[in-house]
């Protein structure tokens, strides 16, 4: 059974940084195995939109945190980490990891909600001025 669970959320005031973690189990997150590892946000009254996207080391980012933002992989493990550095307001939400066994539309441009099979519970961000 796949899973998918995040964790690193919490509060932060502008400019400062948080280290999101995506832990996923039951599916191989290899180079052998092909896959897109999505960040999503959802800020309160909105629906989901991607942040930060990564398909057997490709990366990809919505403009909203391009620049100030990095998404990796544990060599050898099913982790993944979203980097946000100089936060602002608007990056407050609650932050989604989601995986798909296809990288197709795995950019942060065409990535779909409906896409994703496999959902973590969310993990809540809050950046104040």
């Amino acid at each position: 059974q796949v899973r998918v669970a995040e964790s690193g959320g919490g509060s932060a005031q502008s400019g400062g940084s948080l280290r999101l973690s995506c832990v996923v189990s039951g599916y191989r997150l290899g180079s052998s195995n092909t896959y897109c590892v999505a960040w999503f946000r959802q800020a309160p009254g909105k629906g989901r939109e991607p942040v930060a996207m990564f398909s057997n080391h490709k990366t990809d980012y919505a403009n909203s945190v391009n620049g100030r933002s990095a998404i990796s992989r544990d060599n050898g493990a099913s982790s993944h980490h979203l980097q946000l550095d100089n936060l602002k307001p608007d990056d407050t939400g609650t932050y989604y990891c989601a995986l798909k066994t296809s990288p197709w539309r795995c950019t942060a441009s065409a990535a779909r909600t409906e896409d994703f099979v496999y959902w973590g519970q969310g993990t809540p961000v809050t950046v104040s001025a």
